[in-house]
């Protein structure tokens, strides 16, 4: 699965959702967990609140889960109806031992909240190809 990390250095977990300037996706399995890339939040002036949301939001689109330090309930709420499980975490929290963690809950037993989000990726992966007739 795809995750996402707000900073603003590339290895903390250090951003706001709303302020962050760069996510650090992920592949994270049961096998372990590796970058893929860096995406940059362009700057936009005189950009509303709701402007930023949806770019931060269009930047993790395709993730299961973004760690954040701090998100804001409308936010979250947005990014959650995407099928986005937002995850907050201690400020400075290091991305590498983020994704050891959650290499480790995949291993063994997951925690409630990881198995439902599992659960929905998995749902949504048969629901296209179980057939052949949708799409």
């Amino acid at each position: 699965m795809k995750v996402a990390f707000a900073t603003n250095d590339g290895s903390r977990v250090n951003a706001h959702f709303g302020q962050a300037t760069l996510f650090a996706v992920y592949n994270v399995t049961k096998q372990g967990g590796e970058l893929l890339e860096m995406r940059r939040i362009p700057a936009v002036l005189n950009q509303d609140e709701a402007g930023k949301i949806d770019s931060r939001i269009e930047a993790v689109g395709d993730c299961t889960l973004i760690f954040i330090m701090q998100i804001g309930a409308s936010a979250a709420a947005r990014v959650t109806r995407r099928k986005i499980m937002p995850v907050k975490v201690p400020m400075g929290s290091p991305i590498d031992e983020q994704v050891k963690r959650l290499v480790e809950m995949l291993q063994g037993k997951p925690p409630m909240w990881l198995a439902k989000v599992l659960r929905a990726e998995e749902e949504q992966a048969e629901g296209g190809e179980a057939d052949g007739t949708h799409g």
